[in-house]
């Protein structure tokens, strides 16, 4: 048991020292794509990627990484221009406003902004800005946060393609809250060739985040995912409801989701009225495990790969 605790501890600090030389080096920016993904896959799952016969969801997520390159793509993972592209789909109604869009921080006329607003970038994940009294914003803060944003390669990180020409925005959107539960809880549809299948909701983002799977039927699933720290999510504490709109989230995942292999597609719930919030085809670039383990498998075989192209 020692010699297993010595090999772990040995395991993932060599883990964090990789992670760390590759943030150092701007993730390796000439490595090849194939290589870098099969290096950073071992880093962070600690397993070796296989890509001639994928069998994971993450696995195959990654082959899709490098063999499924749509044009229309890098529109969809861009948080300003797929607004438009959604509204054409499914309707502007679904669409949470705009309130501005600048190329810098120091463009931003605050004095035009509402009392309450959200600022985020458009070809990143996190670094949001949640001000709920434009007097209490601290202004250098946000400034920093969304400053460092703009500046970093969202696609080196993981090599997600759709985002390697995304030109980086600061978009304000209209603050919302749900009044009934008094948070913006997450519905995220894993969406298979148009059809959804797992409903992954996440509450309490301002305190301790939670996550539960669900089927269509609203059924809660017996599996969850992995934090970066490698410890399972916990799941909420209260039971949650099926939203009003769940049916109508089916229906327009599946419309968004059309002729893709995968592509998860997310909505909010608020005061009873659905909106949609982003598109992503590569969860945690797909570097998330599962818990318990084979349900990477398991989701996995929902993912039937295209044939191979560029």
């Amino acid at each position: 048991m020692k010699l297993n605790r010595d090999f772990l501890k040995t395991f993932m600090n060599k883990r964090k020292l990789l992670i760390i030389f590759a943030k150092l080096n701007n993730y390796c920016p000439h490595m090849p794509d194939d290589k870098y993904i099969r290096w950073i896959f071992k880093v962070r799952t600690g397993k070796k990627l296989n890509l001639k016969n994928p069998q994971t969801f993450n696995e195959k997520l990654q082959w899709l990484k490098l063999c499924c390159r749509k044009p229309e793509y890098t529109t969809m993972v861009d948080k300003y221009r797929v607004k438009k592209y959604v509204a054409e789909k499914i309707g502007k109604q679904y669409i949470i406003p705009t309130l501005g869009v600048w190329k810098n921080f120091d463009d931003i006329d605050f004095d035009k902004l509402p009392d309450k607003f959200v600022l985020k970038c458009n070809h990143n994940s996190g670094g949001l800005i949640i001000c709920r009294n434009k007097s209490e914003l601290d202004i250098k803060k946000a400034r920093r946060i969304i400053s460092r944003c703009l500046r970093k390669n969202f696609y080196l990180a993981g090599r997600e393609w759709p985002y390697k020409n995304v030109k980086p925005l600061v978009i304000a959107e209209k603050f919302m809250k749900d009044s009934e539960t008094s948070e913006l809880r997450d519905y995220k549809f894993f969406c298979f060739d148009g059809k959804p299948v797992y409903c992954q909701v996440i509450s309490d983002r301002t305190s301790c985040e939670t996550m539960d799977f669900f089927d269509m039927e609203w059924k809660r699933q017996d599996f969850t995912k992995l934090s970066d720290s490698g410890k399972p999510f916990p799941p909420s504490k209260f039971p949650i409801p099926v939203p009003c709109t769940f049916e109508e989230m089916k229906e327009k995942a599946a419309v968004l989701s059309k002729g893709i292999p995968f592509v998860r597609v997310d909505f909010y719930e608020i005061n009873k009225k659905m909106y949609f919030g982003e598109l992503t085809f590569f969860p945690a670039s797909g570097f998330g495990g599962f818990s318990p383990d084979v349900w990477d498998y398991k989701v996995g075989s929902f993912l039937k790969l295209p044939k191979k192209r560029r």
